[in-house]
């Protein structure tokens, strides 16, 4: 059934195209934010000459047939004011009501903003105005990426891919991952692929995970929490019309707190037993039995054949124990600051030292 001809007409967005739209099944109400409306000009001359324009946001009631204007596109920086854009992503969370909007493009400025949308209040939040210099802790810009919502978990799925620039394609052809967590506010980057394709010419990339790309769709199952990613344009300079057909499902699976308790603590206590092993090995042998033994996870093969190898560091003699490369390091030392280092994985990079090394801060 035909809604409009022309929802211009009846009050709706304009000509436009790359723009957003999110459905409210509760309410009945659509959603349209963005794109780049299309003109018709007198001349040539004028049409080059014209800045693009772009469409504000739109709801249409599906009740009554009606659409409303909730905000022009605007360029001011006012509390309410929104940039209209092309290229971006907007969400709807069907429990706490809001839309949220976030990257795209400009002209030939790409976004970095990050705002919701209260569809009941009519108010808008800047969550993020993209002027930070947080390079490396939000998603980068100027790469296509498509998300996805979980209201369950108050959580938003953003995987970034590949730039439709010709011109930005061959900077950093990466896949990432990336979580935002609605209720902390504080984004996670839980994949990165830094162009592994050319480090590993020999080993398929393809095989393993997709390649970047752009024009592909990403599709979330809410109750499986499962993603599902359809083709795309692998943007190949060789191969200009290469299209892609396959076909991916990506499940995210996260270690229990539980889970992380018992290993940090299986870790800890089988470093303490080697330790004891080199020293009073009768006395490692009870630790190794009660205190190491309730902290193995006995139905996973792999830790379980760990554990009994273990009882083999009772009949090595001290020489027997390497440094690890660390020469002029006590070799306890070396092996804590291993163990430190590992556990760290499990923390926020707010709860753990700098990653990087303070070498690398001299200027040679």
């Amino acid at each position: 059934m035909l809604l409009s001809e022309d929802t211009a007409a009846d009050g709706g967005p304009k000509l436009v195209f790359d723009h957003q739209m999110c459905m409210d099944s509760e309410k009945h109400m659509i959603y349209t934010f963005g794109g780049r409306i299309l003109t018709c000009n007198g001349s040539v001359d004028d049409s080059r000459a014209s800045e693009p324009q772009f469409s504000g946001l739109f709801a249409f009631n599906c009740q009554c047939q009606t659409w409303k204007l909730l905000r022009e596109d605007s360029c001011n920086a006012g509390p309410e004011d929104i940039q209209s854009r092309i290229g971006h992503c907007m969400l709807f969370h069907s429990k706490n009501r809001c839309l949220y909007v976030f990257g795209g493009q400009r002209s030939k400025t790409y976004l970095n903003d990050f705002f919701s949308y209260d569809v009941d209040s009519d108010h808008v939040d800047i969550i993020s105005d993209g002027t930070k210099k947080d390079s490396g802790m939000v998603p980068m810009t100027g790469f296509t990426q498509r998300a996805t919502i979980d209201p369950e978990l108050n959580e938003i799925h953003v995987l970034s891919g590949l730039s439709k620039d010709k011109e930005k394609r061959e900077e950093n052809v990466r896949n990432s991952f990336w979580i935002y967590d609605i209720v902390r506010n504080s984004w996670s980057c839980v994949y990165k692929n830094d162009q592994a394709a050319k480090d590993n010419p020999s080993k398929s990339l393809q095989e393993e995970e997709p390649c970047p790309r752009f024009a592909h769709q990403l599709v979330y199952d809410e109750l499986h929490k499962v993603h599902y990613l359809f083709g795309g344009n692998p943007g190949k300079s060789c191969s200009p019309k290469m299209r892609l057909d396959d076909f991916w499902s990506l499940k995210l699976c996260r270690p229990s707190k539980d889970y992380l308790l018992r290993h940090c603590k299986y870790l800890i206590r089988k470093h303490r037993f080697e330790e004891k092993a080199q020293m009073d090995p009768l006395s490692a042998l009870k630790y190794l039995q009660n205190d190491l033994y309730i902290t193995v996870d006995h139905s996973d093969p792999e830790e379980t054949k760990e554990f009994q190898l273990l009882a083999s560091a009772l009949f090595k003699s001290g020489s027997d124990f390497t440094a690890l490369g660390f020469s002029d390091v006590d070799h306890t030392y070396a092996q804590r600051t291993q163990l430190f280092d590992t556990l760290v994985n499990f923390f926020p990079d707010s709860m753990t030292p700098p990653k990087g090394n303070l070498v690398d801060l001299i200027t040679l």
